[in-house]
């Protein structure tokens, strides 16, 4: 089955934008000139066009036309433990506002369980998924398995907050992380809810968190677009 137009012309933009045929602030051919460029409908090029608004890479501005917009990628610093993503993104600039997509106790796969060292008899944890937006461009999706206790005790928080933050707020600060980051493709799901073509790249940060007396609270994954999201890291040997 061939892919609908609308997506064929917005793929080609977005490689020439990729390319640097249309930098950042450049003006995008208009509706006239994509209808005789591609020989589509009106309509079939204003889906294209949204195809590329959706992704966050380019805005149209009423009167004026569509423009390229400013492509900047988010950097958070994985080297200080205290330092949270909220606020580490906002020294560079960027507005990062979350949506709750799922918070429910649900009995976790087995690995997950092991982790999180849940009783056998009645292995449950809260599990939470976020879309997190980067100057409203969904950058992030985040899905963790909480212990049932904080996700009981802290739901209303947990729902509008960052879950490191909100832990730190109750007196549970994060201690200390393990984590591993890896790369997957955009599956249907992850494709809708970041907006990205199917098969786009995607930096995964699978991490454990643990409180004090080096207990683990929290396990989940951290899965964010490559080309707006990236994860920095300080080495002093000096230490």
């Amino acid at each position: 089955m061939s892919r609908p137009l609308h997506l064929d012309i917005s793929e080609q933009l977005r490689q020439q934008i990729n390319q640097g045929d249309y930098p950042p602030g450049a003006q995008l051919p208009s509706e006239r000139e994509l209808i005789a460029a591609f020989n589509v409908s009106r309509i079939t090029v204003r889906r294209a066009i949204a195809n590329l608004v959706d992704q966050g890479l380019a805005i149209a501005q009423q009167g004026k036309g569509v423009f390229v917009t400013e492509r900047r990628k988010a950097a958070y610093t994985l080297t200080n433990p205290g330092l949270f993503l909220v606020e580490d993104l906002a020294r560079q600039g960027i507005t990062v506002t979350l949506e709750t997509i799922a918070f429910e106790c649900v009995t976790p796969p087995e690995p997950v369980q092991n982790v999180l060292q849940l009783p056998k008899r009645e292995p449950i944890a809260y599990l939470q998924k976020k879309i997190l937006y980067m100057d409203q461009v969904p950058g992030c999706v985040d899905v963790t398995y909480l212990l049932p206790e904080l996700g009981e005790a802290f739901a209303d928080e947990l729902k509008h907050q960052m879950t490191f933050p909100t832990l730190a707020q109750q007196g549970m600060p994060i201690e200390r992380v393990e984590a591993i980051i890896e790369c997957q493709s955009a599956d249907p799901e992850l494709s809708q809810q970041l907006q990205v073509p199917l098969g786009h790249a995607l930096l995964v940060y699978r991490h454990t968190a643990y409180t004090a007396g080096d207990r683990p609270v929290l396990h989940g994954d951290s899965i964010s677009r490559g080309d707006r999201f990236c994860y920095a890291v300080s080495l002093d040997h000096r230490r």
